[in-house]
């Protein structure tokens, strides 16, 4: 008896340490997700006293600017879905009754077509799953119409602008992202709305660009869309190709199309051998020529990051965690992270700081793949970099240069969209987001998945949904 007292002790002594770190990890978590949700709405309140009504702010100068001649309400349907997710009831009743009283597509402008794709209607398909209103839905309808006359060019290859109110084209140069990164939205009109012209036009202009892949499997940066010619054969997975990958894996994901599966497969094969590179400085990918597989740069950024997702959501963990030591390597060297800098030397090209997501984006996934705390530990340091560099008394900047800290008198949309998002999904509670239940656009806005998938240590097994 006196032995099994003993052993009883033991355990509770043992037991005790673990129940205390958990509830200290829960308690910062509580925490954590408040100051998130204040972030958000420093943010959203400069919105608010200096540009609303308008498509973005400017903090310092305490005004408003909009991205084409006339507003399209960029900050409030893109920060729509993160006030769902945060339940931020008041700010939600607020972006709500501007949005249904102010947004009108029906305007003489030329826009281009995948940025409006996927801020606008991607966070209008977006709010409607979330929030149930069907005006959501009909707004999103009425702008993918509109946006339909960029797809009638000789290849199938979609053009860049269009005139929302008279459907006149322009922009016959475009590059992969601009060609495959709608398709998650379309695809979700089509679904919602019952006609399949929207995701079947869209994937065309997609098979239209991968059947002109190099030898090397993967695309290009340029092409025109009277032709189908390469007019840049350089090809990395930087701005301007980046989610073209992205979106035939997370198509497949959300759709169960099997062309884009097999399109995926060839294109991560590709950059996997001819890209990805062990260097002294670590793991990374870099650029070739799409045809001979030949280095063509060493370079590495922020919009970059993204790929940490997808080899996530593909089971790759190990190359995952690769590049995430890399990821966070850069984010690090100045205190927060460049737009790009050359690995070979470790050495800023681009400086500047946009408030982009998609490295803690990475985080996020490699995280919730692995449950490493020491990638939860990497969040919370991407965070604390906001706060201190970009915080201003009166809302959120960017920065001219991450090496002297010099404010940019601007914060685009996805700081809302995005940015605020996954540093709130790092600390929320379970419930309130699941990769079961959703896909994340390429603006981080959720959408319901149509297949049923069971989460599998970092990868999706499909089973067909009805």
């Amino acid at each position: 008896m006196k032995k099994n007292r003993i052993l009883i002790c033991l355990i509770l002594l043992i037991a005790m340490p673990i129940a205390s770190a958990n509830d200290n990890l829960k308690k910062e978590k509580k925490e954590y997700a408040e100051r998130a949700k204040t972030a958000f709405m420093k943010g959203w309140n400069a919105y608010k006293n200096y540009a609303w009504g308008l498509d973005a702010v400017n903090p310092i100068s305490k005004k408003g600017h909009n991205w084409y001649s006339e507003p399209l309400l960029m900050t409030p349907v893109d920060a729509y879905s993160t006030m769902c997710l945060m339940n931020l009831k008041e700010a939600k009743k607020e972006a709500k009754e501007l949005i249904f009283s102010k947004l009108n597509f029906d305007k003489d402008m030329e826009v281009q077509q995948f940025e409006i794709a996927i801020r606008l209607v991607g966070g209008l398909l977006s709010a409607y799953q979330l929030d149930g209103d069907k005006r959501f839905l009909d707004l999103a309808k009425d702008l993918g119409d509109r946006l339909m006359p960029v797809f009638d060019s000789p290849t199938g290859i979609p053009y860049r602008m269009v005139n929302l109110r008279t459907g006149k084209i322009s922009g016959n140069t475009t590059n992969p992202c601009e060609v495959g990164c709608m398709l998650l939205e379309y695809g979700t009109l089509s679904k919602l709305t019952g006609n399949p012209e929207y995701y079947d036009k869209c994937k065309k202009g997609i098979v239209e660009v991968f059947n002109r892949r190099g030898k090397t499997g993967l695309v290009g940066a340029r092409i025109s869309c009277d032709t189908g010619e390469w007019l840049d054969k350089n090809t990395h997975i930087s701005g301007g190709i980046d989610a073209f990958y992205e979106y035939l894996l997370k198509g497949y994901i959300l759709f169960g199309d099997e062309d884009l599966l097999e399109m995926w497969k060839t294109s991560v094969a590709g950059v996997n051998k001819y890209l990805g590179e062990d260097t002294p400085n670590g793991y990374w990918i870099g650029m070739a020529d799409m045809n001979t597989g030949k280095r063509t740069g060493t370079m590495f950024g922020a919009l970059d990051c993204f790929w940490n997702g997808c080899l996530i959501l593909d089971g790759d963990n190990e190359r995952a965690e690769k590049l995430q030591e890399s990821i966070f390597k850069m984010w690090t060297l100045h205190g927060i992270e460049p737009e790009r800098i050359d690995y070979s030397n470790m050495k800023v090209v681009s400086p500047y700081y946009m408030a982009r997501p998609e490295a803690i984006e990475s985080t996020y996934y490699v995280w919730k793949a692995t449950g490493n705390d020491k990638y939860y530990q990497q969040g919370k340091t991407m965070f604390e970099s906001i706060e201190k560099y970009c915080q201003l008394d009166n809302g959120y900047c960017q920065l001219k240069d991450v090496r002297t800290k010099e404010k940019w008198d601007t914060l685009e949309s996805f700081f809302f969209a995005e940015t605020m998002k996954y540093c709130y999904l790092f600390f929320a509670p379970e419930k309130t987001f699941s990769f079961d239940k959703y896909v994340l656009n390429s603006e981080a806005h959720p959408l319901k998945n149509t297949w049923d998938k069971n989460w599998k240590g970092g990868r999706y097994k499909m089973t067909k949904g009805k």
